[in-house]
């Protein structure tokens, strides 16, 4: 009785399920692990373990791709088995058993197997988690779901490296010490998916898909996904790494002391934003505001490139963090409402391979153009991808909503 009235609650802000909640504080505790570590492992394998540049580069670039690559066929499993907790639960697990490899590492060997791992546990997570918060979510307010999801993940990421600042402090820049606390947040995530998240009822009727990745399967998800895909693969073009904020803050004179505060600052704001924008998303056009969340975009770029100061640095940096509020868990409920029930995990696992390869290629012509001529360069040519992006959103409006 009580969820049925929670349902019929005129108020946004009430009757999400409590798997819904669930999977949101799985998220923030796993990012707050994994960010914790994350923020000090360049220069704990740079200085305590005596690797190079060049190695960091290489153990990311794997980590990512391995990440990416993963999520295809987690999320076709998960529709092909009709079940995503099982694969979520296993994924967060792998993530939570290599935690203690980090304090424990003898040597870059052992971190860079811990590393993969990890990025394999996010794989497989990842397609199926956003399938199983699609299927648990009311009618009508998939945009509110997505946007809690994503406010909680980001919180994660917002926490976690100023947890690491302050625990290295308390430790006296003992990195192992840090890395065992992480492993604490690690193990309740796990436990919470565990225990706190029921998948709902195989609704009947619905098919049964045996070979998700096949031809005639990737044509049932239809033009509109595709068209999704499209637009969110040019918009990641002009979303390049957030790497290249802080290169922007070093270069106009912020103290390296302080250069964690631009992520610090940009996921504020991104997680203040991403719940009311899905909220938003539910009782308006979609695409209008995707397409608001460009022209953010558009203005972040503008000012970064033009920025002189901390002052427009700072705006830059928080219209960034504005637009990936907008526009990140809208971009996951057009692709939940675009495509069948059925086929909901191998959509987002294709959905996150294309928009990270782009976001891959982005951070490529980002560096060339930074190298090539200058930083404001790179942020002039982000904003004009996030103008092809807007333009190719128009004919689409009508469609998408």
């Amino acid at each position: 009785m009580a969820e049925t009235m929670a349902d019929k609650s005129p108020s946004p802000w009430r009757g999400l399920p409590a798997g819904i909640w669930a999977l949101g504080f799985v998220s923030l505790l796993m990012d707050v692990s994994s960010e914790m570590i994350h923020a000090l492992l360049p220069v704990y394998l740079t200085v305590g373990l005596g690797a190079t540049a060049l190695t960091v580069g290489v153990i990311e670039g794997i980590a990512e791709a391995t990440a990416a690559i993963t999520k295809v066929f987690s999320g076709a499993l998960s529709d092909r088995i009709g079940r995503r907790k099982e694969l979520a639960a296993i994924g967060y697990g792998l993530a939570a058993v290599t935690k203690p490899v980090f304090p424990l590492a003898p040597s870059i060997g052992w971190v860079v197997a811990a590393r993969f791992i990890d990025r394999v546990g996010k794989g497989i997570r990842g397609a199926p988690r956003d399938a199983l918060v699609a299927d648990l979510a009311p009618e009508g307010r998939r945009g509110a779901a997505f946007g809690l999801r994503q406010s909680l993940d980001t919180l994660g990421a917002f926490l976690g490296p100023l947890l690491a600042i302050a625990l290295m402090w308390v430790f006296a820049n003992d990195f192992q010490s840090v890395f065992w606390v992480a492993v604490v947040p690690a193990f309740l995530a796990l436990g919470l998916i565990l225990f706190a998240v029921q998948e709902p009822a195989r609704p009947e009727g619905l098919r049964k898909v045996r070979t998700p990745l096949s031809r005639a399967e990737l044509r049932l998800l239809g033009g509109m996904y595709w068209a999704v895909v499209a637009v969110a693969t040019v918009f990641t073009l002009a979303r390049f790494s957030e790497a290249f904020l802080i290169l922007r803050a070093e270069e106009l004179g912020l103290s390296l002391m302080l250069i964690p505060l631009v992520l610090v600052g940009m996921n504020a704001v991104y997680a203040l934003s991403a719940w009311p924008a899905g909220v938003l998303s539910d009782r308006m056009s979609r695409p209008t505001l995707l397409m608001a969340g460009l022209a953010l975009l558009i203005a972040a770029d503008l000012v970064l490139a033009l920025a002189s100061g901390f002052v427009a640095l700072s705006l830059g940096i928080a219209l960034w963090g504005l637009h990936m509020g907008l526009t990140q868990g809208l971009l996951s409920a057009l692709v939940a409402e675009a495509v069948p029930a059925e086929l909901r995990g191998t959509a987002y696992g294709l959905f996150n391979l294309i928009t990270g390869g782009a976001l891959l290629m982005a951070s490529v012509i980002a560096g060339a153009l930074w190298q090539g001529l200058g930083s404001e360069a790179t942020f002039l040519a982000g904003a004009a991808f996030a103008l092809i992006a807007a333009l190719g959103l128009v004919p689409l409006r009508n469609r998408l909503h």
